[in-house]
């Protein structure tokens, strides 16, 4: 089964409010889950979208992942096997900025077979703009809240 994503983070105040947005395209079928948390970091944010989107998949999948986030595409395809071998510690020994996500996103990335893929956010590109529709509803979320929204599933218009 061949799935495409698409994801994105945004975040009012870095740290502050945030909200991770993603798009799910089998075929025909679309799905479009968003979240957030009430302090946090875009980076988080970004990575968020990615995990909650892998953890939707019920099963082995060949995923293109779309995002906007060069420390997202970077840190799986160029960094996250050097940080596992380091015991998750940077070149220069220090410990890993959100460990615990890259962590849960390892994990999440054994079960498929992905390809990663950066679009420049803000361009034009249809389901990037989605995927930013969708983080920023996700920090409405959080602020009407008042306290972290797990994944919710929404349907927004196509831009």
């Amino acid at each position: 089964m061949h799935v495409e994503i698409f994801t994105d983070g945004a975040c009012k105040g870095n740290p502050g409010p945030g909200g991770w947005g993603a798009l799910l395209r089998y075929g025909k079928h679309e799905k479009s889950l968003c979240g957030g948390e009430l302090l946090t970091t875009n980076n988080r944010m970004e990575m968020l979208a990615a995990i909650e989107a892998l953890r939707a998949l019920k099963k082995h999948c060949d995923v293109k992942v779309t995002t906007d986030s060069e420390y997202l595409r970077r840190g799986v395809t160029e960094w996250m096997a050097g940080w596992q071998r380091n015991g998750w510690r940077t070149s220069d020994k220090k410990p890993v900025k959100n460990q615990d996500l890259w962590q849960l996103l390892a994990e999440e990335i054994k079960r498929h077979q992905i390809a990663w893929h950066w679009v420049r956010g803000h361009q034009g590109h249809a389901e990037n703009e989605h995927a930013d529709q969708l983080a920023n509803r996700g920090v409405e979320l959080v602020l009407a809240a008042g306290a972290n929204v797990p994944v919710t599933e929404v349907t927004l218009n196509a831009v």
